[in-house]
């Protein structure tokens, strides 16, 4: 019992030591996404005066990303920047609760309105639908934070994120400002996949395959090293991001590698950016020269987080220190 005390006292020291190296606090929250609780760190820099508001950039993640992971890597860099940061788990991924599936039929509740059930968790989807709406949540939250300015939110996404990110803001006009980073957003799916998804919706909804994959709905190829990722394509018919950007009136800004290895640049980021420039928006498009799709974590982790503080500060107008 002593020994397991002293190491929650250690490690609650460090956690404050880390937070003050960063010169912000970190404040842990829950979300709530279509009655599910979505777990949040909120990065507050420690200069901010009572009854501040500041600009808020949102950190959504890529494929089986945590925010304890990229979300407090980014996270950390924007707020030297002097923005306030929130960085969450989608439901079902790290930290955050998940939905229920329930392998026999619901008994009827009892007087409380209660139900005791067996159940199993549906974690680690890639769900589309889900996601856009966990997102749209945490921009809720925000709107309700006293420190943050709620016209001046905006979102940084990356990889599958960077697609989530798009969709978002061609559809919710409280995003002020975007940026997608080595962004996978749905483009030039051919049509033996728009097939497959319809098929797939159909066996779903008769119950004549797993109505959630979870012992389907492995990822392959390059994508076959997130081993507890589950994809649900039937979760993602009429979701096309770059069809979203044709929507967007923010300013917006693209982020490639020149060498991407897990999708098309022309087909996703290209095509987004024409749409982008052919409706007037303010938006950019830039290459990273000489690496893949990882590299943006990387040997040009500095040069993408440039980019990217450097738009948030120019178009959400935060007017906040350069460390």
């Amino acid at each position: 019992m002593r020994l397991h005390l002293l190491a929650l006292i250690v490690a609650s020291f460090a956690c404050c030591l880390h937070a003050q190296q960063l010169d912000a606090e970190i404040r842990h929250v829950t979300i709530w996404s279509d009655g599910t609780r979505m777990a949040g760190d909120l990065y507050v820099p420690r200069d901010l005066k009572e009854g501040e508001k500041r600009a808020t950039v949102l950190f959504c993640a890529g494929t089986g990303g945590v925010k304890k992971g990229n979300g407090a890597l980014y996270a950390k860099r924007f707020v030297k920047e002097g923005f306030v940061v929130l960085a969450f788990d989608y439901r079902g991924w790290g930290e955050s609760d998940c939905k229920l599936t329930l392998p026999e039929p619901m008994p009827k509740a009892d007087a409380d309105g209660t139900v005791t059930v067996k159940a199993r968790p549906v974690r680690w989807q890639m769900d589309m639908a889900d996601q856009t709406l966990d997102i749209r949540c945490a921009i809720s939250f925000l709107m309700g934070e006293p420190c943050v300015d709620k016209e001046r939110i905006g979102l940084f996404g990356t990889s599958y994120g960077g697609g989530l990110v798009v969709w978002v803001a061609g559809n919710d006009p409280r995003v002020k400002c975007v940026v997608s980073q080595v962004p996978g957003m749905g483009g030039g799916r051919p049509q033996s996949a728009q097939k497959y998804a319809n098929d797939l919706a159909v066996k779903q909804a008769r119950g004549e395959t797993e109505p959630v994959p979870i012992e389907t709905g492995k990822l392959g190829g390059k994508m076959a090293v997130y081993a507890q990722m589950r994809a649900n394509p039937a979760k993602g018919l009429g979701y096309n991001a770059v069809e979203a950007a044709g929507k967007i009136s923010a300013p917006t800004m693209i982020i490639v590698a020149e060498k991407e290895e897990l999708m098309s640049n022309e087909e996703n980021g290209r095509r987004a950016f024409q749409l982008l420039q052919k409706n007037l928006v303010k938006s950019e498009y830039h290459v990273l020269e000489g690496i893949g799709h990882y590299g943006v974590y990387k040997e040009k982790f500095e040069e993408a987080t440039k980019l990217a503080s450097d738009w948030f500060h120019l178009h959400l107008d935060a007017q906040l220190r350069t460390p």
